[in-house]
C-alpha cells in the first residue's frame, strides 16, 4: 500500500535533555555507539517501502541537517520521491515558527498536496525501534479506521506519566486518551506513531490550525476521539524513547549492551542504516581490558572499559577506568582517571587522575567540548 512518511523532529528538548541538546535536536542525539536517533524512523520508512519522507525540523537543526546531507544511506537518493528536510520559512502570509506538531504539518501543506499516495505515516524522530509500517497500514485499512495509533503495553517500572495513555474497547477502538497523566489509568501507551489517509490529514489540518489549534495530540487525537474512528495497533517489539530525559537517554544506550537488542538492529534484516564515517577499527593496546561494551571505530583503549557505550575516536588513557558510562565522539580520558555513570558529550577532555562518579538514576552529564 502506497504511503508517504512524516518524521516530526522539530521540538525543543533542552528542558528534558539539558546540556546534551544545547546545540543539537533530540533526533540527532548519538545512540548505541554509531547511530543517531533519526536513523531508526528513517530506516523503518525505507525498509517499509516508503519512498517519500519529510523530516520536519526546527530547533537546533544544523547537526540534524548535516547528518541528512545525503539521502543515499537510507535509500532515498531517488528520482521519484526522496528525502525532504522541512524547516520554518517566512512568506508573505506567514512569519511564524512552527507553533506545534499540527502547525508544522500545516505550514508544509504543499508536501501533502504534491503527493499522490493514499496513506501517510507520522512518527517522531527521537525513538529507538524497528517496525514494518506496512503491518499497521494493513490493520488500519482492515478496521476502516480514520486514524490508527501504535501502542504498547509497558511493565510497571516504566514511567507512564511522560507518555500518552490510551484506553480501548474490546475491538481496539480508542475511547480515552490522556496526555502525560499524573495517575495513568492504563498501561497501554501511545508510541507517537500514527497512520491515516493523506486527504483526511489535510482536511483536519485545514479545520483546526486556522482556529488556533496547533497540537496534533491535544487537538486531534484527544479533541476528536469521539468524532473520529481511532483504533490502536499493539506493538510487542523493542521500543524506547530518548526524549523523556537524561535517564531515558542513558537507558536507551545501555540497552545496546544486550546482545538480542544490539543484534536486532545491526545483524538481523532489515538493518538500521546510518551515515557512515571512514574511521580505522578500534585499537586495544596491551593493557586494555574491555567487557560488555560497545566501542566505536577509531577509538583507542589503554585502560579498563566495562558496561559502557564508547563512540568513535574516543581515547582512554593508561590505568583509566570507565564503567557504566557513555562517552561521545572525540572524548579524551587521561591516565588514572575513574569514571562511573557519566555521560560525556562530544569533545570532552579529562585530565590525568580525575575521579567522577554519578549514579544510575542520575548520571553525571558534561557538556560538549568541556575540559575537566
Amino acid at each position: 500500500m502506497k504511503a508517504i512518511g512524516i518524521i516530526l523532529a522539530g521540538g525543543s528538548s533542552e528542558r528534558r535533555l539539558g546540556d546534551l541538546t544545547l546545540s543539537r535536536a533530540a533526533s540527532a542525539m548519538p545512540v548505541g555507539g554509531s547511530y543517531r536517533t533519526i536513523d531508526f524512523p528513517l530506516s523503518n520508512m525505507s525498509n517499509s517501502g516508503i519512498q517519500k519522507v519529510a523530516v520536519i525540523a526546527q530547533y537546533n537543526s544544523r547537526s540534524l541537517q548535516d547528518h541528512l546531507s545525503s539521502a543515499k544511506w537510507w535509500d532515498f537518493g531517488r528520482r521519484n520521491g526522496g528525502l525532504f528536510v522541512l524547516t520554518p520559512y517566512v512568506t508573505n502570509d506567514n512569519a511564524y515558527w512552527f507553533r506545534g506538531t499540527a502547525d508544522s504539518m500545516y505550514q508544509n501543506m504543499s508536501f501533502l498536496k504534491r503527493s499522490h499516495e493514499k496513506y501517510v505515516v507520522i512518527t517522531s524522530g527521537d525513538c529507538v525501534y524497528k517496525m514494518d509500517y506496512n503491518d499497521i497500514i494493513k490493520a488500519h485499512a482492515a478496521k476502516g479506521a480514520d486514524i490508527t495509533i501504535v501502542t504498547k503495553n509497558f511493565a510497571q517500572d516504566k514511567d507512564l506519566t511522560k507518555m500518552g495513555i490510551v484506553e480501548t474497547d474490546a475491538e481496539g477502538r480508542v475511547i480515552e486518551f490522556e496526555e502525560k497523566p499524573v495517575e495513568p489509568q492504563s498501561d497501554e501507551a501511545s508510541l507517537g506513531i500514527y497512520v491515516m489517509e493523506r486527504t483526511l490529514l489535510m482536511k483536519i489540518l485545514d479545520e483546526i490550525v486556522p482556529d488556533d489549534r496547533y497540537d496534533f495530540v491535544k487537538d486531534v487525537l484527544i479533541g476528536m476521539r469521539r468524532k473520529l474512528k481511532i483504533y490502536a495497533y499493539k506493538f510487542d517489539g523493542y521500543w524506547n524513547s530518548i526524549g523523556g530525559g537524561i535517564v531515558d537517554y542513558y537507558n536507551a544506550n545501555m540497552d545496546f549492551l544486550k546482545k538480542e537488542i544490539r543484534d536486532n538492529f545491526a545483524k538481523e534484516k532489515p538493518y538500521i542504516a546510518t551515515k557512515p564515517k571512514d574511521e580505522p577499527p578500534a585499537k586495544y593496546n596491551l593493557d586494555a581490558e574491555v567487557s560488555n561494551s560497545v566501542v566505536g571505530n577509531g577509538a583507542i583503549i589503554n585502560g579498563k572499559v566495562e558496561g559502557s557505550v564508547i563512540f568513535r575516536r574516543v581515547y582512554v588513557g593508561e590505568k583509566a577506568s570507565v564503567k557504566d558510562s557513555i562517552l561521545m565522539e572525540n572524548c579524551h580520558i587521561g591516565n588514572n582517571c575513574v569514571l562511573e555513570y557519566v555521560i560525556f558529550d562530544k569533545g570532552v577532555t579529562v585530565s590525568d587522575g580525575v575521579v567522577i562518579k554519578g549514579e544510575k538514576d542520575k548520571p553525571f552529564v558534561v557538556k560538549k567540548n568541556s575540559t575537566l
